[in-house]
């Protein structure tokens, strides 16, 4: 067995919390969205001449450009399941409460 067979894949570090480096991780439709959240949250600053709004975009396409980069597509999936429960008013791949607190006390035990 090689060593290659044995390590697991490295993990992606994010993009820095920069523009041009997060864009550069978004497919071309994701980016699409990205530039209009953009456009928008910088008027708002010029207007308000307050930056929160602009970190609070940079730090939410980060986490999304990291997320594409580890698990492609992963941002569609998820949107496309938070409308399957918004449809359905329920999760229907959830799993109970009690189940989970099951899991973890067996998890947690001595």
């Amino acid at each position: 067995m090689s060593v290659a067979g044995v390590l697991p894949e490295p993990t992606p570090a994010a993009p820095p919390a920069e523009p041009r480096a997060i864009r550069a991780c978004l497919t071309s439709t994701l980016a699409a969205e990205f530039d209009h959240e953009w456009r928008t949250v910088l008027d708002r600053v010029r207007e308000t001449q307050e930056l929160a709004d602009l970190h609070h975009l940079l730090n939410k396409w980060r986490h999304i450009a990291y997320q594409e980069m580890c698990d492609p597509g992963a941002y569609y999936r998820m949107l496309a399941k938070a409308e399957q429960i918004i449809r359905a008013g329920a999760n229907p791949d959830a799993v109970p409460v009690e189940d989970m607190q099951a899991v973890i006390r067996r998890r947690t035990a001595p």
